[in-house]
């Protein structure tokens, strides 16, 4: 699956510090997946402007179709 595929799996996600100084992004998938991703503080603020930049693309593309309601 590549990052331009369509998929209908729902997963929860969650952004945060950790006690140990790194920035977590938590991925809580249907079938019991938990994916916990550390990151140090700088590669997170990398991670952000890429989310930034990505965002920014797909923004001058036009409308996008409306996302899938998450699960909570």
């Amino acid at each position: 699956m590549g990052i331009n595929n369509a998929s209908d799996i729902a997963a929860n996600l969650q952004i945060g510090p950790t006690d140990a100084g790194m920035v977590r992004i938590y991925v809580e998938a249907e079938g019991g997946i938990e994916l916990p991703l550390d990151f140090d503080p700088e590669e997170a603020e990398e991670i952000a402007e890429e989310l930034r930049a990505a965002a920014e693309a797909a923004r001058a593309m036009g409308t996008a179709p409306a996302p899938k309601p998450k699960k909570r």
